[in-house]
Order: structure tokens, then sequence, then C-alpha cells
């Protein structure tokens, strides 16, 4: 599994420090059930694109530390679309590229512990998660519901 933003080629990894991701294993009860679906021809193949949305929220810190913590995680991700912030939360919504919504849902709630002390993020806590398919995205953003395109692309206050 790679990360990649929407419309991204198939080039391989940024850089040569950055880690490989595995998926997480679902089980044989979920493994029985996607090779039911494959026979059936309802299953896709391949890697899907899945818009997340995750929050964070925590004791209050400084407005600057944040946002300066926000803008190393995506500087050393660029995947991330846009980050928002206030003293007490934040919310990061990015493109995942995952072969289905557990495992896009598993690196998700990875990322914020994971990179909490290179990019010296809050200690806060995941407290919201929201993983859609693009199609789903695509469709909330037509009837005019749903999480806003996420432009513009940065790190911006609340």
């Amino acid at each position: 599994m790679r990360r990649a933003r929407p419309g991204a080629g198939s080039t391989g990894p940024r850089g040569s420090a950055e880690r490989a991701l595995t998926s997480v294993a679902a089980g044989d009860a979920y493994e029985e059930e996607t090779a039911g679906e494959a026979a059936e021809g309802s299953a896709e193949e391949g890697p899907r694109l899945w818009h997340v949305t995750l929050s964070v929220s925590g004791a209050e810190a400084p407005l600057a530390e944040v946002r300066r913590g926000l803008e190393q995680l995506a500087h050393d991700h660029p995947f991330l679309l846009t980050s928002r912030y206030a003293v007490d939360h934040a919310e990061i919504r990015y493109w995942e590229e995952a072969r289905d919504l557990h495992d896009a849902a598993a690196v998700a709630l990875r990322l914020w512990g994971e990179h909490r002390r290179t990019s010296q993020l809050p200690p806060w806590e995941i407290v919201g998660l929201e993983v859609i398919d693009r199609q789903t995205y695509h469709q909330r953003i037509a009837e005019g519901y749903g999480p806003l395109p996420a432009t513009p692309v940065g790190v911006h206050p609340f």
C-alpha cells in the first residue's frame, strides 16, 4: 500500500527515508467474505482512493506550536491535503490509497501517534475519523453536503 494524492501517477517512494506501510490483517471471516464477493464479481481489484478526515483534540497548546507541528507533518508527508487547527483541536484531511476501508482506517488511526514526536505535535487524542470512498465523496459534493473540497490546500486556522 502506498500513499497518494488524487491524480498522482504510479511513482515510487518520495524518498529513501519514507517507511513502507503494511496492511492490517482483517481475519478469517473477512477473507472468506471477500473471496465470496470476488467469485460473484462484485469486488473491485487493486487499491482504491479513500478520503480521510482525522479529528484530534486535547489540552490547549500554543497556536504557533500547533501550526508549526502541522506544517512539519505536511512537509514530511506531502499526501496531506489540508489541516485546520485551533488551540485545542485540529482536523487533517487527505486522500489515502488502500485496498479497502479497513486498511485506510488503520493507517489513519496510526498517523497522529506515529508522527507526534517527529513533527512535535501536541499530545492530543484522536476523537473522530471519517473514511469514505472516492465515489461517495464526489456524490456528497455534487449533492451539496459532506466535506467541502479541501481548498485551499495547506495548514489553516479554523
